[in-house]
């Protein structure tokens, strides 16, 4: 059986998330994942049979809001997920930074172009995620912002602003939803930003063939398979080997709770 992982996200107001998750439950019956659904929008990263997972994402695209989503696939040898979690927050992505939403700020750029922005020295290439993601696997030259959580990012960018005054701020992470979060955000405060559309997954569907020579290293991925190469490939790395740090016994436990049989 032909098993296929995909991960999207959108923006879009949801007038009644409650409602909707009920909806994706029954929609998504068949696959395995998580889903979070909030006022903002959704958030998703499911798996399964092919076929079922191209009924789901043809009738979520029938949905208000939805229609022209784009997913991002990559083949599984085995199941991501033991089981389908849909959940209604407060936020799809917790950015600790009130008002601040997910809109369209116009920085986002190709593969194709963010190619180009990694050769130029007038770019500081800014890796927008935990720091035990960035040394599993980066793109070259990308700064590790040495954080632990996602809401001490702002932290960060408000400490170096001065210095990244007149260069491009290129910023990426897993699937583009963290950069969307945080674009409008470093564009108020006068950055100049380039975000990766699609995130480090879009990068490596783009590229099947030589993702390689811009990403080094393994990407971190929320699942069972815990990381796959720039091939997009499960890798056999251990949740035990990613979580070395006393401090992530928690994100240790969670992992392998996604995956028992692997205790």
């Amino acid at each position: 059986m032909s098993l296929v992982h995909s991960s999207f996200y959108r923006f879009t107001p949801i007038a009644d998330p409650t409602a909707f998750a009920a909806w994706l439950r029954e929609t998504a019956a068949g696959l395995g994942g998580v889903i979070l659904v909030a006022e903002e929008g959704l958030s998703t990263a499911v798996a399964g049979p092919a076929a079922v997972l191209a009924g789901f994402e043809a009738a979520l695209q029938r949905q208000p809001g939805f229609a022209g989503l784009h997913c991002k696939h990559n083949a599984c040898e085995r199941s991501p997920f033991s089981l389908l979690k849909v959940s209604v927050k407060r936020e799809i992505v917790a950015f600790g930074v009130p008002g601040v939403s997910g809109v369209d700020t116009g920085s986002h750029v190709s593969p194709q172009r963010w190619r180009e922005l990694l050769n130029d020295p007038e770019t500081v290439v800014l890796d927008n995620r935990n720091s035990f993601e960035f040394k599993l696997g980066r793109f070259r030259g990308a700064i590790d912002p040495g954080v632990a959580h996602f809401r001490d990012f702002p932290a960060y960018v408000e400490a170096h602003r001065e210095e990244w005054q007149g260069k491009t701020v290129a910023m990426y992470c897993t699937g583009g939803i963290r950069c969307e979060k945080t674009a409008a955000w470093m564009q108020e405060r006068g950055l100049k930003v380039a975000q990766l559309d699609g995130g480090i997954l879009g990068y490596l569907e783009a590229f099947p063939e030589d993702a390689a020579a811009d990403w080094q290293g393994e990407c971190y991925v929320f699942d069972k398979r815990i990381a796959i190469d720039a091939a997009g490939r499960e890798t056999g790395t251990t949740a035990e080997a990613v979580f070395t740090d006393p401090a992530d016994a928690w994100r240790l436990a969670r992992a392998k709770r996604l995956d028992p049989a692997a205790g």
